[in-house]
């Protein structure tokens, strides 16, 4: 679906914090969606959980970069980190160029897939992110 010119991916889970989640049986692939990887600019370096890591839903788990701005990477889903994308240590910009595909950032091994009832999906997601736009017009 597309909001405001943004992509959202329909099948996909949305966290508060700007992070998607595509689920596959018990293992939740997570990266950044559309809208902030646009607003943050290019990027230039991602900190990413380690393999083996166990993650709690909303808590930070990384760091991700621009030039000029530093921001947070949240785990939208409890588990145990399963593997990370190694591409973007050579090429964080994968995120940019494809945020739903290439540029997916680590998949976590879900302790509780009843958490992904506190995500959102479909018009949840398309109304949150309109009111998100808005807020930073």
């Amino acid at each position: 679906m597309d909001v405001e010119g943004y992509d959202m991916p329909d099948g996909l889970y949305y966290h508060k914090e700007f992070m998607w989640a595509k689920v596959d049986g018990n293992v939740a692939r997570i990266g950044f969606i559309d809208y902030a990887q646009n607003v943050s600019g290019d990027i230039s370096y991602v900190e990413m959980p380690f393999d083996g890591d166990s993650v709690d839903q909303d808590a930070e788990v990384g760091t991700i970069e621009t030039g000029k701005w530093v921001g947070k990477l949240f785990a939208p889903v409890s588990g145990t980190v399963k593997g990370t994308n190694e591409k973007l240590y050579d090429d964080p910009t994968f995120i940019n160029k494809d945020p739903y595909g290439d540029g997916w950032i680590f998949e976590v091994e879900m302790s509780n897939p009843d958490e992904l009832s506190n995500l959102m999906q479909g018009d949840d997601a398309a109304e949150w992110l309109k009111v998100e736009i808005e807020k930073n017009k």
